[in-house]
């Protein structure tokens, strides 16, 4: 399964490589995200988004709330997400695979502590 198939609530996680340098560059447009790219996120039902930066090493994730693939078409289809795109183009060293997919990041291990009323497991 890939993760594109990522049903409602399922976590799906990917990467992204910036050019050197671009790092406070990609920082500074996250910090003031535009507010039709957030009203898109929740129109496609992207309700946990979350992004973490190492050096020139992106890693997101995200949660939606009727799968990954209708959030994807609704993203896609959006004008607003295709000038948001291009703003960023620049800064972007490998955004997708040699066939054009994210570089999805697939689950190897889960540690999860579960715990029930009274804190019992």
């Amino acid at each position: 399964m890939s993760m594109a198939d990522a049903g409602p609530n399922e976590p799906v996680m990917f990467i992204y490589r910036l050019k050197p340098g671009m790092g406070e560059e990609y920082d500074r447009m996250h910090a003031a995200v535009w507010p039709e790219i957030r009203a898109l996120l929740d129109e496609a039902g992207i309700y946990d988004y979350r992004i973490w930066r190492h050096g020139e090493i992106v890693v997101s994730r995200l949660r939606t709330r009727q799968g990954f693939r209708r959030a994807s078409a609704v993203t896609a289809a959006s004008e607003a997400q295709a000038r948001w795109t291009s703003a960023m183009s620049h800064i972007f060293e490998v955004i997708a695979d040699e066939n054009g997919d994210p570089l999805w990041l697939h689950p190897v291990f889960t540690h999860a502590l579960v715990t029930g009323p009274g804190g019992t497991r």
